[in-house]
C-alpha cells in the first residue's frame, strides 16, 4: 500500500522507477525490511542489517550497514552511519556513508556528509560540509605471475653474439 503512495510520476504521468543502490546494484523496494510511515514520530536509536525507508519524524542515531532511504516527507535529526543513504527528505546532522549518497529533489541536508560517492539532483539544498573519503580498496587476489615485456626480457641475461655456421667437411 506505501509503495502506491510514494510513487514518483513523471510530467507525462509514467511512474518513475527511484530504485535503492546498495553495495553498487539497485534494489528494488521490495527489499526493504523495515519502514517508519508518514505520520510517525520516532526518538532514539536504529541498528539494523538491511534497508529501512523513513517516511516520518525521526531524532536519534540510526547505526546501519545497509540502505536508508528517506522519503520526500521525511524529517529527520539524527548522526547517520550507514552503507549508503538516498534521500528526498530533510536531513539535519552528519552523515557518513561507506558506500555512496544520493540525494533526490526536494531533499535538503544540513550538516556534514562523508562518503567516497556522492550524487546530487537538480532542485537539492545542501548546507554544511562535504568529505569524500576514499572508497576501502577491494583486495584482488593475483593468479598469474607477471613478467617483464621486451626484447631483452626474452633472454635470460647477456645476449649471445651470433656465430655464423660453420661449413661441413
Amino acid at each position: 500500500m506505501w509503495k502506491q503512495e510514494n510513487a514518483v510520476y513523471a510530467e507525462d504521468g509514467k511512474t518513475v522507477d527511484r530504485r535503492i543502490t546498495t553495495s553498487g546494484r539497485t534494489a528494488p523496494a521490495e527489499s526493504v525490511i523495515a519502514f517508519v510511515g508518514k505520520g510517525v514520530a520516532f526518538k532514539g536509536v536504529i541498528t539494523y542489517s538491511g534497508t529501512v525507508r523513513i517516511d516520518g519524524a525521526f531524532d536519534g542515531e540510526i547505526h546501519a550497514d545497509g540502505g536508508l532511504v528517506v522519503g520526500p516527507e521525511a524529517v529527520i535529526t539524527a548522526k547517520i552511519t550507514a552503507g549508503s543513504v538516498v534521500s528526498e527528505g530533510t536531513i539535519t546532522g552528519d552523515v557518513y556513508a561507506s558506500e555512496r549518497v544520493t540525494l533526490l529533489s526536494p531533499a535538503v541536508m544540513n550538516g556534514s556528509l562523508k562518503t567516497p560517492l556522492l550524487s546530487i539532483e537538480e532542485g537539492v539544498r545542501m548546507n554544511g560540509t562535504l568529505e569524500m573519503a576514499e572508497s576501502a580498496p577491494r583486495n584482488v587476489p593475483r593468479e598469474s605471475k607477471l613478467y617483464p615485456v621486451g626484447s631483452s626480457a626474452r633472454t635470460s641475461g647477456k645476449r649471445e653474439e651470433e656465430k655464423p655456421a660453420e661449413e661441413p667437411a
